[in-house]
């Protein structure tokens, strides 16, 4: 453990983050597959429910840089991909 004050400071606040970044990402890991879920179920309403919370998750976590914008852009067309063949 750190002896300096200021370094333990920076322990807790990066546990803290930590912490929040993970149960972020767990929350987006849940509305994705829960877009999936009703996307297989052919539940085209609640899919397209699930498609808008899954994309503004997918929108917070780029801005917070909990993933790349890339990566997010990627992930919201692949649900959007998915919801139009749903939809059709």
């Amino acid at each position: 453990m750190a002896n300096i004050k200021s370094a333990i400071k920076r322990v807790q606040t990066s546990e803290k983050r930590r912490a929040q970044n993970a149960a972020f990402k767990s929350d987006l890991r849940t509305a994705i597959k829960s877009f999936n879920v009703k996307a297989e179920s052919n539940d085209v309403e609640g899919a397209k429910q699930a498609f808008l919370v899954a994309t503004k998750k997918i929108d917070k976590a780029a801005n917070k840089g909990l993933i790349h914008k890339n990566a997010a852009n990627r992930q919201k067309s692949s649900l959007q991909k998915r919801l139009n063949e749903v939809s059709a």
